[in-house]
């Protein structure tokens, strides 16, 4: 089971920051990321407040409540760390004769992304993680995972952007595929809504569709308070995800 993903699905919105702000957005919300960096020696947190996702298979329902944490840190020209981690998880398993919980904290991660200085009014970025297995028994991937993630944003108008995501996860020689699409549109100077579909594909399954929408609110220059839900469609895919969640730039 994928833990944290810091990179999955969709671009995140493109937020109409004031024009004196460094700061270059977050890859909250949503399951993409922003295709800017931060400049050497910013640093950001994203935290999870928390996100819940919940998967169906088979008669067996898995619910998770997940404290997922994205520490960002500029390291200078296109380039950005990130280290994420989810500091406590908690697991519910159900189905015929099992009731199960599990407890503990998520698998590190770590990643790079670059993203070159781009003017203009199209923007792309690539992402790479790999995911380990050292978090708590019951909760830790069985194996590593590699993600290599590809985001593009078109700003078409100052409110609107749409975007274009896709990303491969490979573990234990299988592979997760997603392409997505998403429409961003600013409803005021601070507060973003979004909107999401995906199509998802994991070795040996048949593929499936997923939806969801969403809010971002700029509360300052530095400070983003995020909310959104996501459903599956058809097929195989996720059958549930909310999440709620604060991001702080640290700039100079």
């Amino acid at each position: 089971m994928h833990v944290l993903r810091t990179s999955v699905a969709l671009a995140a919105p493109m937020l109409a920051l004031p024009a004196h702000a460094d700061n270059p957005g977050y890859d909250r919300p949503g399951l993409g990321f922003q295709p800017a960096v931060l400049d050497a020696g910013d640093i950001t947190i994203e935290q999870g407040l928390p996100t819940w996702t919940q998967d169906r298979d088979a008669g067996m329902t898995q619910s998770q409540y997940t404290t997922d944490t994205l520490l960002r840190i500029g390291i200078g020209g296109p380039f950005e760390a990130q280290l994420g981690t989810s500091f406590f998880n908690a697991m519910h398993q159900t189905g015929p004769g099992e009731n199960t919980w599990a407890h503990g904290r998520g698998d590190t991660v770590l990643g790079l992304k670059w993203a070159p200085r781009q003017q203009g009014t199209f923007t792309w970025g690539l992402l790479g993680s790999v995911e380990f297995t050292d978090g708590a028994r019951g909760i830790r991937n069985d194996r590593k995972q590699y993600l290599f993630g590809a985001d593009l944003n078109w700003q078409f108008t100052p409110s609107d952007a749409v975007g274009g995501y896709v990303e491969n996860v490979r573990s234990g020689g299988q592979d997760e595929t997603t392409l997505a699409v998403s429409e961003n549109h600013a409803l005021s100077r601070s507060l973003t809504g979004y909107v999401e579909a995906a199509l998802v594909h994991d070795s040996g399954e048949r593929s499936g569709t997923e939806a969801g929408a969403g809010l971002a609110w700029m509360v300052g220059q530095r400070v983003q308070l995020d909310g959104g839900v996501r459903r599956r469609l058809s097929g195989h895919a996720q059958a549930w995800m909310a999440s709620l969640g604060i991001s702080v730039y640290f700039g100079h």
